[in-house]
C-alpha cells in the first residue's frame, strides 16, 4: 500500500519523498501552522526527527527553521534535545524604540490581535490588496470565536489603490498595461476579493456575538508605495512595498513583472508614549490617513 509522504514513519527506512526545502521554507510553513491554531501555544513541536522527515530535509536544515522561529519569539527551548514548545505569549510582540522590525506575517497579527482587547477598536490601513491585514484578522478572531476577547465596537477603513489608475506597480516589465491588462486585471481581483474576505468575517462578528461593526473602503488616485496600519489611535505599523522582477503565470501566459511581495515586507512599529519620536510619528501618520479619507479618495466598490 502506498505512503502519504506526509505521514510516512520516521524510522529512518522510508523517507519523505517531498522537494526538499529550505530552513526559511520550513520556517514559514511552520509559522503559519502556529498563527493558524493548529500547533497551539504551549503545545509541543514534533519531534526534529519528524519535520525532517515531513519536510525532506537534513536535521540542521530543521533546527535553522527552529532558530529562525525562537528569534521571533515563536518557540521556545529550542535545541538538540527534547522538540521545542510553541511559545505562551506568542502576540505580545514589542512596540516602540525597542521593537525590531519583523516580516509583515510575522509582526501584524500579534498587533491586531492586541489592538481587539480594547472594548472600541479602530483601525485603519492604507495598502495594496489588503492580503496582510486579512491574514492578520484570523487571530482576533479565533481569540473572539474562543470567548478571550469581546469588544463592543469595531470600526475599520482601509484605503486602496483606485481601480482606474495606472498603477506604478504590479506592471509588466515592459511598462504599464492599462486598466484592461492581465497584470492590472489579477491585482482588481486580488483587491476586491480580500476586501470581500475582510468586510465579510468581521461583519459576521455582528451575528454571532452581538459586535457593532463597520468596515468601509474608499479608493486612493494614486498606489501607495508602503503600507500603513494605525491601530486605536495609539500605534503605527509602516512598512515600505519594495519592487522586485519576478515571473507569473497569467491566463497560462508567462509573464515578467514588477510586483511587491507585502506580506514579507519589513514591519516597524511606533508606540504613543513618552517617546517623542514614536508619538510625533503616530500622531502625524492618523492626520495624512484622515486627510486622505477626507480629501482626495472616493466611494470604493469592492466588484469586478
Amino acid at each position: 500500500m502506498a505512503v502519504d509522504p506526509e505521514h510516512a514513519p520516521v524510522n529512518g527506512r522510508e523517507k519523505s519523498q517531498r522537494p526538499r526545502r529550505t530552513p526559511q521554507e520550513v520556517a514559514d510553513e511552520l509559522r503559519a501552522r502556529i498563527r493558524t491554531g493548529a500547533l497551539r501555544p504551549g503545545q509541543r513541536m514534533p519531534t526534529q526527527a519528524r519535520l525532517a522527515a515531513e519536510f525532506g530535509v537534513e536535521r540542521p536544515a530543521i533546527r535553522r527553521a527552529l532558530r529562525i522561529l525562537q528569534s521571533e519569539q515563536l518557540l521556545t527551548n529550542v535545541s538538540k534535545g527534547a522538540p521545542a514548545t510553541v511559545a505562551d505569549r506568542f502576540g505580545s510582540t514589542p512596540t516602540g524604540p525597542a521593537a525590531p522590525p519583523l516580516p509583515t506575517t510575522v509582526g501584524l497579527a500579534p498587533r491586531i490581535a492586541a489592538a481587539f482587547e480594547a472594548e472600541h477598536v479602530e483601525i485603519d490601513a492604507v495598502c495594496l490588496t489588503s492580503i496582510s491585514l486579512t491574514l492578520a484578522m484570523g487571530e482576533p478572531l479565533r481569540q473572539i470565536h474562543a470567548g478571550r476577547l469581546k469588544p463592543a465596537k469595531v470600526d475599520v477603513r482601509v484605503l486602496l489603490p483606485s481601480r482606474e489608475i495606472d498603477l506604478a506597480f504590479p506592471v509588466p516589465v515592459g511598462g504599464s498595461d492599462g486598466a484592461e491588462g492581465p497584470v492590472h486585471e489579477r491585482w482588481l481581483s486580488m483587491r476586491n476579493a480580500q476586501g470581500q474576505v475582510l468586510r465579510h468575517n468581521l461583519q459576521a462578528l455582528r451575528a454571532t456575538h452581538g459586535i457593532d461593526v463597520r468596515v468601509r473602503f474608499r479608493a486612493l488616485p494614486f498606489t501607495p508605495p508602503v503600507k500603513l496600519y494605525l491601530l486605536n489611535n495609539v500605534e503605527a505599523l509602516f512598512a515600505y512595498y519594495t519592487l522586485a522582477r519576478s515571473e507569473t503565470q497569467i491566463d497560462q501566459q508567462s509573464l515578467e513583472m514588477y510586483d511587491a511581495q507585502g506580506i514579507r515586507s519589513m514591519l516597524f512599529a511606533f508606540e504613543q508614549g513618552p517617546g517623542l519620536r514614536d508619538t510625533t510619528f503616530v500622531e502625524q501618520s492618523q492626520l495624512w490617513f484622515n486627510a486622505l479619507w477626507e480629501t482626495i479618495s472616493s466611494e470604493l466598490v469592492l466588484t469586478s
